[in-house]
């Protein structure tokens, strides 16, 4: 079964395994996170299991999203993320799960949104190779031609050019677990996750 956490992502840093090494980290505070729904194949069409994070005043939340939570006498929370299980009946609604789900040395995906760098040219969102730099030259960084002939008459969809670079989710994935501390739910893993410090991170055992 997939066991999914939410989490922040609290920065990078670097420690020294027993061979003295140097390994690069990521702390993360991951959870207390709290089972707010379950959804069955009978029911929903399939398993899973909402999972909801970080407590928040009910000013935050819409009245629809209050009520959903309320019906389960469930305190307000800021996120609402959904994992599917094979075994939902090893779940049941209130349970709160912590990082003691996990352990060190198992392997996890991490899912986030990447830093946005805003609009960028081809050079740095696709690697693209510079013009002449020699003067005289009128394409440095252009991007150069895009038309194309008579048939079909048009730029076709996805050609790669400038725009934004980064704010897309993405996962990264086998990252094995360094060390855990479930006093303080911090998880600390090798490599790097998505995003910039306080980015929520949805953290999911590899099966």
């Amino acid at each position: 079964m997939n066991i999914g956490l939410l989490g922040n992502k609290i920065g990078m840093t670097e420690i020294f395994d027993e061979s003295g090494n140097i390994i690069p980290v990521t702390i993360l505070k991951v959870g207390p996170c709290i089972v707010t729904q379950i959804k069955t194949k009978i029911k929903d069409g399939y398993n899973a299991i909402q999972v909801g994070y970080s407590h928040v005043s009910n000013k935050s939340l819409t009245q629809p999203e209050l009520g959903h939570l309320q019906k389960s006498n469930i305190k307000a929370l800021k996120y609402l993320r959904e994992f599917r299980v094979k075994d939902e009946t090893a779940f049941k609604v209130g349970q709160v799960l912590n990082i003691d789900l996990l352990s060190p040395g198992q392997l996890v995906n991490i899912k986030g949104k990447t830093i946005g760098k805003g609009f960028s040219g081809l050079q740095k969102r696709h690697n693209f190779t510079c013009g002449p730099m020699t003067h005289g030259s009128k394409n440095h960084r252009a991007p150069g031609a895009i038309g194309m002939g008579t048939t079909p008459g048009r730029v076709l969809p996805g050609k790669k050019m400038a725009g934004q670079l980064g704010n897309k989710v993405t996962t990264i994935k086998q990252l094995i677990i360094i060390q855990s501390n479930s006093n303080e739910n911090i998880l600390v893993v090798k490599g790097s996750v998505p995003g910039k410090p306080g980015n929520l991170l949805s953290i999911t055992a590899c099966s």
